[in-house]
């Protein structure tokens, strides 16, 4: 019986083939919390177990110390309008270690954790160029790369160097026709032995969107190896390799630019009959074909520290302005973070910035504990780069015109320009939803997927029958499951806590439940066309993702002592959570187009979802207090928002005006109340409030004490909601050359019509 149903299932092709790269992306990296989710009966106690730490005292240091003066050395708008690092700056990074990050003490580094590293990244993230500078060589490339798989020759040739900054690392994977579709690689790598008898490649490629490429003077490239006379003992074509390749080597073209629409040092890697010795393949002979292994399984790692890191200061760079810009910027008499529309906007961009946060320390732990979760690095990614995006653009529309207009007091305006750049690299956010995180996670993570799918590729009948009734239990329990806990309501799910964000943890089970099953009718009835599913897949991946941040919300309320003050915020945030769970399931139930259950899902399924939802979303209620905990100064203030990016100093540009202004008109806000009541009860009559206040002095109002405390405010508060200003020769940028006369004009615009 089960052999029939074998060949039935390979003759229908209801399970989707898998590729040897497909294979290896899936196989790389490892399954974690994840894969509670897909087991429809999540382990909350052991999730919630799950490390939650805080940094090293050295890694601290290092934040308080190096990263803090290296944010009041740059000059942000200086370096956003030359594009070019100043040679001191290079130099400091240099000499205080910022390049070596990631290398073991051993080898000259720092050999800071995971999140250490992320936390560096996302306090220098808003410097541009520099803090992609900081990036590359801390995460996926030579160093990771070496570290992970290379030989020890290898390590003790290049991490020294890498350490110091003497190298600078870019890595060599995109083509023009090999983006997403990273195995699709044309670049070529040919063994041949040299007149000496040694073993060498010549590689030929074009590569484009290189991160660091015009500075680098160390490339790891990806290419494809072909060994006509298997010199390495692989094979003819022994598959994705990578390969060092260092600046000068004939044939190799390093320095030029493309311009991306936040400008860092990025371009192209060009190749012609490039020769290098077999040894520089990263792992050696041994290496060769593994490359791809390597990149997916240090991606699935990789991916939850810098991006993650950059879309997270994104969000915190958004709360850390306006919740301070909505108490100093006032109309109709009134902050205009008390008017509820912008209330409403401040309330989503602190609670979401509390859950962003939560979501990288969690899974940044989960890494340091020698976990590679390709599916939870992928959601990281995705997720934190599109909240970090929308969450500006909520600034944005809250500073209004000091949001648009540029200059060095402008605050979000780079961090907008900058956000599609976090969004399309490493995977474009549309394929990570639509293809990765679920058609990965529905393989790799079910209990059973994977295991069915071998047994079917292999014909092997024992294997089959065992994984089959496997699955067919789970996907059975779960429906019960799934039926009981809806009706419910969730409490069958046992909670590891009491008190208010017990039901959460309810709520999650039972969603969880339901997203088991529902994998598994899409695994049995849409079964291969899943990859042409996208949108059917993403809105698995939606739900799977807010699950994941309900529950790094509720780690972060626990292992920080479950403060009565952060509750609004984790009250709305979970909430929030749910609501994309819920609207996610309704999409899924609206689009699953197989008959009969297809039917039923759409009509009686989706009627019984609304009547009985997961979540209807935070109420209006509950946005006063959620924005209220970015609007006041105060130690929560510095946890949710400011905390992790720097302390600008009174003096500087943009948010240093900004928090100062913030901090008086904070704390001038008694007497401004007792002169605004006077006016209004008409004890003294003024065309304004700093006209009220002499004769308020006079009227026994308020003190004299008091009246200079609101001056003072009232000063730096109109100066806080100012813009740049520039004459016409800063406007146009009339650059002259050193002999007087005008540069040329470096775009010909006739010429590009």
């Amino acid at each position: 019986m089960f052999a029939t149903l074998l060949n039935k299932i390979n003759e229908a092709k209801l399970l989707p083939n898998i590729s040897d790269t497909e294979r290896q992306a899936l196989e790389a990296g490892s399954v974690w919390v994840d894969g509670q989710f897909f087991s429809g009966n999540p382990d909350f106690g052991a999730m919630m177990a799950e490390s939650y730490p805080q940094l090293s005292a050295e890694e601290q240091a290092f934040l308080d110390g190096p990263v803090e003066e290296l944010l009041h050395m740059v000059d942000k708008w200086e370096l956003r309008e030359t594009r070019r690092i100043p040679e001191h700056i290079w130099q400091f990074l240099r000499d205080k270690g910022f390049f070596g990050l990631i290398i073991p003490k051993e080898y000259g580094g720092s050999g800071f954790s995971v999140l250490g590293r992320s936390a560096v990244m996302m306090k220098t993230s808003g410097l541009g160029p520099i803090g992609t500078l900081i990036v590359i060589p801390n995460t996926l490339g030579a160093a990771e790369l070496l570290i992970a798989y290379g030989t020890q020759e290898q390590k003790d040739s290049y991490l020294p160097g890498l350490a110091t900054g003497e190298y600078v690392p870019c890595f060599g994977l995109t083509e023009p026709t090999a983006g997403s579709d990273a195995a699709s690689i044309k670049a070529e790598g040919v063994v041949f032995k040299d007149d000496d008898g040694e073993a060498k490649i010549r590689l030929n490629f074009s590569k484009r969107y290189i991160t660091l490429a015009p500075v680098a003077n160390l490339v790891s490239l990806a290419c494809s190896l072909h060994d006509p006379d298997n010199l390495l003992g692989k094979g003819e074509h022994p598959g994705i390799s990578v390969v060092m390749l260092k600046k000068g080597m004939e044939g190799l073209k390093l320095g030029d630019h493309h311009l991306p629409i936040s400008a860092f040092d990025n371009g192209t890697i060009i190749g012609e009959d490039v020769v290098a010795p077999a040894a520089d393949i990263v792992g050696g002979a041994d290496g060769a074909g593994q490359g791809w292994r390597m990149l997916m399984e240090q991606l699935g790692g990789g991916r939850a520290v810098s991006l993650p890191a950059g879309g997270v200061a994104l969000a915190k760079a958004s709360a850390a302005a306006v919740g301070p810009y909505s108490i100093v910027r006032e109309q109709f008499g009134i902050p205009i973070g008390l008017m509820e529309g912008v209330e409403a906007k401040v309330a989503r961009i602190a609670a979401l910035t509390y859950t962003m946060e939560s979501a990288r320390i969690y899974v940044c732990a989960g890494v340091d504990n020698d976990n590679h979760p390709p599916v939870i690095s992928a959601i990281l990614k995705q997720q934190t780069t599109e909240v970090g995006q929308q969450l500006v653009i909520d600034g944005m529309d809250i500073m209004a015109g000091a949001g648009v207009m540029q200059g060095p007091n402008n605050i979000l305006g780079s961090g907008y320009i900058s956000a599609p750049v976090s969004v399309t690299v490493e995977g474009a956010n549309i394929l990570t939803r639509t293809l990765m995180i679920f058609g990965q996670g529905a393989v790799r993570c079910h209990p059973y997927a994977l295991p069915t799918l071998n047994a079917i590729q292999e014909d092997d009948v024992p294997a089959f029958r065992k994984a089959i009734l496997g699955w067919l239990g789970h996907s059975t329990v779960n429906f019960f499951r799934g039926i009981v806990r809806s009706v419910t309501r969730g409490r069958t799910v046992s909670s590891p806590v009491k008190g208010e964000t017990a039901q959460y943890f309810r709520k999650l089970g039972w969603a969880a439940s339901r997203f088991a099953f529902m994998t598994d009718l899409a695994m049995f009835l849409v079964g291969g066309k899943l990859k042409q599913r996208g949108k059917l897949s993403g809105r698995f991946a939606d739900a799977l993702s807010w699950m994941l941040f309900g529950l790094t919300t509720l780690k972060r309320f626990e292992a920080e002592g479950r403060r009565e003050d952060d509750l609004p915020v984790v009250h709305w945030a979970l909430r929030y959570s749910l609501l994309q769970v819920q609207q996610a399931f309704e999409g899924i139930y609206a689009n699953f187009n197989v008959p009969v259950i297809g039917w039923f899902l759409r009509y009686p399924g989706r009627f019984w979802l609304r009547i009985n939802p997961l979540s209807t979303g935070p109420t209006d209620a509950m946005d006063r207090a959620a924005a209220a905990s970015i609007q006041k100064p105060g130690e929560q203030y510095e946890r949710i928002a400011l905390g992790g990016l720097g302390t600008p100093r009174d003096d500087e540009p943009g948010m240093g005006r900004l928090l100062h202004a913030w901090r008086l008109v904070s704390a001038a806000q008694g007497p401004t109340l007792k002169v605004r009541k006077a006016l209004h009860k008409k004890q003294i009559k003024a065309a304004g409030l700093v006209e009220a206040l002499d004769p308020a002095v006079e009227a026994g109002v308020i003190s004299a004490d008091e009246a200079g405390q609101i001056r003072a405010a009232e000063t730096a508060r109109l100066a806080a909601i100012q813009v740049d200003v520039f004459d016409k020769d800063d406007y146009y940028h009339d650059a002259l050359a050193d002999n007087g006369e005008q540069e040329a004009p470096r775009f010909d615009r006739a010429a590009n019509q």
